[in-house]
């Protein structure tokens, strides 16, 4: 038995060292860069959550900014915005990204090309610059743009960023009208996929467009709508820039995201314990999230 064991570690150890070293050699970068990046900070992020951090000196207070998170009213109302606004954007964002990569895609390559470089160009643009822009659209006073579309419909000025009936609404639209590139790419890319046979039977059989959408196109796009849900729920629930340049949680919190909220509690308050908490159950819920979508919207699809 002791020859057996001894021959077996033998034949793993030349494995290793023939075309399993190359193996391991090149995944040893992206595990370095996963160490680096991402298990040590979450790693940190935990022993902090269980402390009052300090640099010079950190006091162990076990659970007690977690009890103290679950029971600060602020943190609920961010979360409630942080949904709200995960509800009314993403759903239609996907809608308007599948609208346009439809209507782009019967166009000729350097048509759809120049849509395609229209539409991404916001997403390859800064965030600040993009910002001022939309700063300027929704100018309370008379030179916004905005505004002066709504007299062009009898409304009086609104000040959209400063009310706290408009507020969101201003972050949802803004985030209705630009960083669609993404998904009109991969939208195209996926109607690109599909085989011209189904709408040629389709068309034998009297589809008109409608059917073909339904039948062909939605069906097949599933994949690619399954991951830009998950994708798009993600990184709603992790919204910031738009809410600290636009808004900056105001007014009266009506804006304050979560990921607001923790950057406020660590860089403003210095409170890196209760920070650390709300960001580890911050990530508990998307995960949860995430593993709801994957078990009742990707039962069928197929990669």
């Amino acid at each position: 038995m002791a020859h057996i064991a001894g021959s077996m570690k033998k034949k793993r150890f030349k494995a290793i060292k023939g075309e399993g070293a190359w193996g391991y050699a090149f995944i040893a970068v992206a595990l370095v860069v996963f160490a680096m990046f991402t298990a040590y900070p979450v790693v940190s992020a935990f022993i902090i959550s269980l402390q009052k951090y300090k640099p010079l000196g950190s006091t162990y207070v076990g659970l007690e900014n977690y009890t103290n998170t679950l029971k600060d009213a602020l943190f609920w109302k961010a979360m409630r915005n942080t949904l709200v606004y995960t509800v009314l954007t993403v759903p239609v964002n996907l809608l308007l990204s599948m609208a346009i990569a439809v209507l782009v895609l019967p166009l000729r390559k350097k048509t759809q090309s120049f849509f395609k470089a229209v539409y991404y160009l916001p997403v390859v643009a800064s965030g600040v610059a993009l910002s001022v822009v939309w700063l300027w659209i929704f100018d309370p006073l008379e030179g916004g743009i905005l505004n002066q579309l709504m007299r062009f419909f009898g409304i009086s000025n609104q000040n959209w960023l400063g009310s706290s009936s408009t507020a969101m609404f201003s972050l949802v639209l803004m985030s209705w009208l630009s960083s669609h590139g993404t998904s009109i790419i991969i939208y195209l890319a996926g109607l690109l996929g599909i085989d011209d046979s189904y709408y040629e039977a389709a068309e034998l059989d009297g589809a008109n467009f409608f059917q073909k959408l339904q039948y062909i196109v939605i069906p097949s796009l599933k994949p690619a709508t399954l991951f830009l849900l998950v994708t798009g729920v993600i990184g709603s629930f992790q919204v910031f820039q738009n809410a600290y340049l636009m808004t900056g949680g105001g007014p009266n919190n009506a804006t304050t995201m979560v990921g607001l909220l923790i950057f406020n509690n660590a860089f403003t308050y210095f409170e890196f314990g209760k920070a650390a908490a709300q960001s580890l159950i911050l990530a508990v819920i998307i995960a949860g999230i995430s593993v709801i979508q994957f078990k009742y919207a990707g039962k069928d699809v197929e990669y």
